[in-house]
């Protein structure tokens, strides 16, 4: 078992920013994957940032040159810095985890955290 917990939504004004954090916990595993998916009301739920464990990230085209997804691969986090915010950004973000765990792979997700953008 891989868990994941999420810390840093909020409430934010348009053009602020919020960074988002994700920790992963459990016994012997490695990392694949990490990123970050958002679900907004009435909408699926889509992949925001990718952080690949050979340091390739990759990013929807609505967040490039906004949101900088890092890892540290030492401490098993993982953060989402994100700027200049719209109401666009408005979602449920949730936190992924493609992990090997006793040679099978197993796909995790947190909980979710908040994130609001609004005036």
């Amino acid at each position: 078992q891989v868990q994941l917990v999420e810390s840093g939504g909020g409430l934010v004004q348009p053009g602020g920013s919020l960074r988002l954090s994700c920790r992963a916990s459990g016994s012997h595993f490695s990392i694949l994957t990490m990123g970050w998916y958002r679900q907004a009301p009435g909408k699926e739920r889509e992949l925001v940032a990718l952080a690949r464990s050979d340091g390739v990230t990759e990013y929807a085209d609505s967040v490039k040159g906004r949101f900088t997804i890092s890892r540290d691969y030492a401490k098993k986090t993982m953060d989402l810095q994100m700027n200049i915010l719209e109401p666009e950004d408005t979602a449920v973000y949730y936190c992924n985890a493609r992990t090997v765990v006793q040679a099978s792979i197993l796909i995790s997700w947190g909980q979710g955290t908040q994130v609001t953008v609004s005036s």
